[in-house]
């Protein structure tokens, strides 16, 4: 595991700063820096040579690498063609940023040309990986230099909101399983509610309202910014079998449930289990901050009227929190049992051990949320900037998105949460942790509310059996554009 310091890719810049909620992040998240962008000039940068597009292109819809390949094995054979200055291939989540998606689409694709643009409801990432890509490869095999040369200097970018950017950062880690590197860096067009990543990484927290002149900025800075690191976490979720879940896209059903042996397990263990994994980027919870979000989901489904961009998702979320579960409507009816002590056991490794440490749940806790990035729920820093002497107290580190630690706090009830959210107070903190294990038994509950990285979904859970929850840090990185 690496240790728990400051750390970039070769070339880096100086390290993230967690970007926060206010007007001028709002200015600077659209763009509006004075800095004019030539047309013709950031298309000869991006835009690759037509038979490359189109070798790209015919991989993807024929899925046949060799194929394609073959057929444009002699489009650089003069050995005229170069590579540009900074490949990019753009990935547009055209049913994001309210009515701006298609029009997003259209604007790239008129600056760099039709094929490295793609609408993720035609293209999926992980064929553009596997097929797209992979055409690349071949080429470059074949002895095209062009072709080598757009791989390797290739990177993506992603406009959508966090799950869009965490489902193509998802597909690019199977480059790193195979062997096939390098891994291409993304960049960030915000269109999502929150946008935490984007934040994170200095692209804004909202679509920009200049968004015209803002979107040849933002390419330009794509292919320029340097390259910072990111941990990713992956998740496994063990239940007894008939208990059933309906699980977020995030999260997928695996017939592998290898949960670490380090730890004796309360009670018996039921003879078939269901189990699932997934990988998130900024955070889990579990709780009352999952149940809010979970209530608004299932709002803004049955209703969509309601729901036709962030501001109108914000707005709706704020309302919803409000009247929910934090404020008005108790977990249950016995208020000794809202606590999440009285159903989670849980579990850590914290920083340089090996061995499974214990950790009490605080009485008082509603949600638990174990945090990557530092910007939580539209760019609050819940865990806070700990001055150096607390942190030695606690035996914690100063945080950082690569340093293999997640930060994991508590939000207790709606009071504590709201002055948590605008920042005039920390969370409660629980620990830092290089892994997490959950037991969670229902006993007087009948459902658990856990969400990854925006996604909520409602877990039944079982009095005579527990389910597990396990995180541990993906044992490579994923790369991130710095656009500061």
């Amino acid at each position: 595991m690496d240790s728990p310091t400051a750390s970039t890719t070769e070339g880096s810049t100086a390290r993230i700063v967690t970007s926060r909620s206010s007007v001028i992040e709002s200015i600077r998240g659209c763009g509006l820096s004075g800095l004019r962008v030539n047309k013709e000039d950031l298309k000869r940068k991006l835009s690759m040579p037509k038979y490359l597009r189109h070798a790209i292109r015919d991989s993807i819809n024929s899925k046949d690498v060799n194929a394609a390949a073959d057929r444009y094995r002699e489009g650089n054979s003069a050995g005229r063609e170069e590579a540009p200055e900074g490949p990019m291939v753009v990935f547009v989540n055209s049913k994001s940023g309210g009515r701006h998606g298609p029009e997003l689409k259209d604007r790239l694709q008129q600056l760099m040309g039709e094929e490295q643009v793609f609408d993720l409801s035609n293209v999926r990432p992980n064929e553009f990986v596997e097929y797209g890509l992979g055409c690349l490869e071949k080429l470059a095999g074949l002895g095209d230099f062009c072709a080598k040369d757009t791989r390797d200097k290739l990177r993506i970018l992603v406009a959508g909101g966090d799950g869009t950017v965490g489902w193509v950062l998802g597909s690019l880690t199977e480059l790193h399983k195979q062997g096939r590197e390098p891994v291409p860096p993304v960049a960030v067009i915000p269109l999502g509610t929150g946008n935490d990543l984007s934040r994170s990484f200095g692209w804004g927290g909202s679509f920009p309202f200049a968004w015209k002149s803002a979107v040849k900025r933002s390419l330009l800075r794509a292919i320029t910014g340097p390259v910072c690191r990111l941990d990713s976490w992956h998740l496994l979720m063990s239940v007894p079998r008939g208990e059933v879940v309906d699980p977020p896209h995030s999260l997928k059903s695996t017939d592998e449930c290898s949960l670490d042996q380090g730890l004796t397990i309360e009670g018996e263990l039921p003879e078939k289990v269901n189990c699932y994994e997934g990988v998130f980027y900024n955070y889990f919870s579990i709780g009352m901050d999952a149940q809010v979000a979970y209530g608004f989901h299932h709002l803004r489904n049955e209703k969509p009227y309601l729901a036709q961009g962030p501001i109108s998702n914000k707005l709706i979320y704020s309302g919803y929190t409000c009247t929910q579960g934090w404020f008005l409507t108790p977990c249950i009816s016995d208020p000794s049992l809202r606590g999440l002590k009285n159903i989670i056991r849980m579990h850590v490794k914290k920083v340089n051990c090996s061995e499974w440490e214990q950790i009490p749940v605080p009485k008082s806790v509603r949600a638990i949320v174990a945090l990557n990035l530092h910007s939580y729920a539209s760019g609050r820093n819940p865990w806070g900037s700990p001055k150096p002497e607390y942190l030695e107290k606690k035996g914690f580190v100063e945080a950082h998105v690569d340093d293999g630690l997640l930060e994991i706090f508590g939000l207790k009830q709606g009071w504590h949460a709201s002055f948590v959210m605008v920042e005039l107070i920390s969370a409660k903190h629980i620990a830092q942790a290089a892994a997490i294990r959950l037991e969670v038994r229902g006993g007087e509950w009948k459902d658990a509310f856990m969400q990854m990285d925006g996604e909520p979904w409602k877990q039944p859970m079982s009095k005579e059996y527990s389910s597990f929850v396990e995180i541990k840090r993906v044992p490579f990185h994923s790369l991130m554009v710095n656009g500061d």
